[in-house]
């Protein structure tokens, strides 16, 4: 099995008791690539030596719309010169939130329109946060993008299909991940068993968003077997295909090498 979690949180405080031995689970499991997102400017020299220590893992950098209160206008330009050098394989976590009271709608816009600009002046694919905000994710795009265009991925996409396959139209993939492991998230399951495979990919966004195997715990990316496995019950295919199928998604959206 060649899996690529499209979205896990590898640098984060929750790992760095055990990371190599989390990296090794996710390796015997066959997830044997990850992109890691960034969320705010401070993380980023941490995450940059977390990938480099571990073949597989590929980092993105941006700034988190949750993490606005740490956030800088000085940031932005920051990033540009981060991307620039460090050239990166997409740009990210970024987006849109209003789930969480108290984020200033014009101040995320702000820097998410930033990160857009910056996706579509250096041609980096973009890894999106869109919660309770797909509509004004997808405005946003469309305007930033312009005839140029953007491409990426919604990650935790909790949107309906009607929204998905919006995206799908402007060059955006959708990431599923442990949610969709929930016998209640019906909507999720539906659109997961009739969309077209070639826009989905997998993902943990470990260590956050346990699936249904382990409510309340830590999550960590060898358990994208359990999304994989929902995915392919709900579509009625072979887990191998499944795997085969979104790993090719996700080399072509980040330009990825193949697994060593």
């Amino acid at each position: 099995m060649d899996l690529v979690d499209s979205h896990c949180h590898l640098d984060a405080a929750e790992f760095d008791g055990d990371r190599t031995s989390v990296i090794e689970r996710a390796r015997a499991a066959g997830v044997r690539r990850q992109l890691v997102p960034a969320v705010t400017a401070a993380s980023w020299p941490k995450l940059r030596e977390v990938c480099r220590a571990s073949p597989g893992l590929f980092p993105a950098y941006g700034l988190h719309p949750t993490s606005l209160a740490e956030h800088r206008p000085a940031d932005l330009d920051a990033l540009g010169e981060w991307i620039e050098r460090e050239r990166p394989r997409a740009i990210g976590e970024c987006g849109l939130d209003y789930f969480v009271e108290g984020l200033d709608p014009q101040e995320q816009a702000r820097y998410f329109d930033g990160q857009l600009k910056l996706a579509r002046d250096t041609g980096l694919p973009l890894i999106v946060h869109a919660r309770r905000a797909v509509d004004a994710v997808i405005a946003s795009i469309r305007r930033i993008g312009g005839a140029r265009g953007l491409r990426g991925v919604v990650h935790s996409f909790s949107g309906s299909p009607e929204q998905a396959e919006q995206l799908w139209k402007l060059g955006f993939m959708v990431g599923l991940g442990g949610p969709l492991t929930y016998g209640r998230a019906q909507r999720l399951r539906r659109l997961v068993a009739s969309m077209p495979l070639e826009f989905l990919l997998l993902e943990t966004d470990a260590p956050d968003q346990p699936d249904a195997g382990i409510r309340g715990q830590r999550n960590e990316p060898a358990r994208l077997l359990r999304v994989l496995e929902t995915v392919a019950e709900l579509r009625g295919q072979s887990p191998e295909d499944i795997a085969a199928a979104t790993s090719a998604n996700a080399g072509r959206l980040f330009g990825l090498p193949a697994a060593a």
